[in-house]
């Protein structure tokens, strides 16, 4: 099975950004990171940026926390995925937390939770 090109989306925490980096470097990984959410402090251009690097990959993985609900950064990237039909899904970061999803997600997205089983499954549309 190929591996697909993702780009992640989350808000600050980093901690759950640098797991998910680690899981595409296993060798049993369906997917590679093909570029991170925009680091750099936000300009004018950010989400031109950011749509860029979105339609160049084949699914966006948003990473939910406690208070992605207010992270407009992961809101807006969630919506440029809308908009430019790539395929995306929200995990639930952490847990026993409650987290929440980002406000441009449809009511009808669910949080996968984050198991290697389910994000292998989830990358390839099981979903």
């Amino acid at each position: 099975m190929a591996k697909k090109r993702a780009f992640i989306s989350f808000d600050y925490d980093l901690d759950l950004n640098t797991l998910l980096v680690g899981q595409a470097k296993k060798e049993d990984s369906s997917f590679n990171i093909a570029d991170f959410s925009i680091k750099e402090a936000i300009s004018k251009d950010w989400k031109a940026k950011a749509r860029t690097r979105i339609k160049g990959v084949e699914v966006v993985i948003v990473i939910c926390g406690q208070h992605t609900d207010t992270a407009v950064g992961v809101s807006a990237e969630v919506k440029i995925a809308q908009e430019e039909n790539v395929d995306y899904f929200l995990l639930w970061g952490r847990s026993g937390k409650t987290c929440k999803k980002p406000k441009a997600a449809k009511s009808s997205d669910k949080i996968y939770k984050w198991t290697w089983d389910n994000l292998k499954s989830l990358i390839h549309g099981a979903r």
